[in-house]
């Protein structure tokens, strides 16, 4: 995960270096999850037919090429798309396969509670993800931080396939376009209510999430920009790196807290809360450096405290045969909300008059936050109470 938020971190000095728009950063960012998107219902489905190690060391050197590439090559918006997206494939083939790895060796009461500790350590990475690019790139520049992150995936690819016992897949099938795009699959995980209500809040889910930490530290350089006395005492992506560590917990609580009160019911409270407090925090910009971080880290709680609740519904509702399948689609539309967050941040932000504007970052949280405040509506109508 070492890649994952290096863009992200760096993003206001590669925005003014390459004179890019807030819409072209913002597609940079969301090509990443391009990548992701594109190729994860093959890395998943791969897992029902082979040992899914192979699958996760493949993805990792990926990683690794990405991560690397941008440091050494990029040199502009096109460039910078391309690596984005080789970074996402990588993730793509070891997030949801490694997933896979946990389920398969965990069943009953404790693999909803498995499964939460798996995707709250999601964030965990996002934020050493920001902290060492924050660290490496004022001292020895972007590039250097961009290569750095290459060494986390290379040691992680090795050590999950040198260290987790191999498993055999009975399906041996040609490969097809019925393995990238397993429709008949799908139609039958979406003809479960329950599925297909977790994986459309996990979509909305995505957008808001994704596109927040995709802006993240531009909106601390544009707060700290209105403070005309004391303003935030660290490094803006260490301050992003400990509001995203912060945050680890909600995923973990909140699915204890689901599995007391319910999912649905946890679900709809979570989404039209982490809604309405990206627009606070967006109104908020211009206060005090204390409240804007008291808010973020308010806001980064209430955006991840369903996420492990979601991936462990559906984990739990899609039928053994299908759960490939049902985590494909489920990442594919999820991270595909994840690479639309990112481009409408920043093209909210230019529609609304451009990043030196307080009301275009309220408009900016108010576009990534919309869909969460609609989909209560939506996951009550498509999922059933579990």
């Amino acid at each position: 995960m070492l890649g994952f938020s290096t863009y992200a971190a760096l993003l206001p000095e590669l925005r003014d270096a390459w004179v890019l728009s807030n819409s072209q950063a913002g597609i940079v960012g969301g090509m990443f999850f391009a990548g992701y998107a594109a190729t994860v219902s093959f890395w998943t489905a791969l897992t029902d037919r082979t040992d899914p190690r192979n699958v996760y060391l493949v993805g990792s050197l990926i990683a690794v090429a990405g991560g690397a590439g941008f440091g050494i090559v990029a040199s502009g918006f096109l460039s910078a798309v391309f690596f984005q997206v080789l970074l996402g494939v990588g993730i793509a083939a070891t997030y949801m396969p490694g997933l896979r790895l946990l389920s398969d060796r965990i069943s009953g009461a404790h693999q909803s509670r498995y499964i939460s500790f798996y995707t709250s350590f999601f964030g965990i990475g996002i934020a050493l993800s920001l902290a060492i690019a924050g660290f490496i790139a004022p001292a020895w520049g972007w590039r250097s931080a961009f290569g750095v992150s290459a060494i986390g995936p290379l040691l992680s690819g090795f050590w999950v396939f040198l260290s987790i016992s191999r498993t055999e897949r009975l399906k041996r099938t040609a490969f097809s376009l019925a393995v990238l795009f397993p429709v008949a699959a799908w139609r039958k995980v979406l003809a479960s209510r329950a599925c297909a209500g977790y994986t459309l809040g996990y979509t909305v889910h995505c957008l808001e999430l994704f596109g927040s930490r995709a802006w993240v530290v531009a909106f601390l350089a544009f707060s700290s920009s209105l403070h005309l006395g004391g303003t935030f005492p660290w490094q803006l992506p260490a301050i992003a790196a400990v509001v995203n560590f912060a945050s680890v917990p909600a995923s973990i609580v909140g699915n204890e807290i689901a599995l007391r009160i319910g999912r649905q019911r946890w679900i709809l409270l979570v989404m039209a809360s982490s809604g309405s407090l990206g627009i606070v925090l967006g109104l908020g910009a211009a206060w005090h450096w204390s409240i804007v971080l008291a808010l973020m880290l308010v806001y980064s709680l209430f955006v991840m405290a369903e996420s492990g609740t979601l991936t462990a519904g559906l984990v739990g509702a899609a039928p053994a045969e299908l759960r490939g399948a049902a985590l494909g689609l489920y990442s594919l539309l999820g991270f595909g909300g994840g690479m639309l967050g990112p481009i409408v941040f920043g093209a909210a932000l230019d529609a609304a008059g451009g990043a030196h504007r307080p009301l275009a970052w309220i408009v900016a949280y108010a576009a990534i936050g919309a869909g969460c405040l609609a989909a209560p509506l939506v996951v009550r109508m498509n999922q059933t109470p579990r």
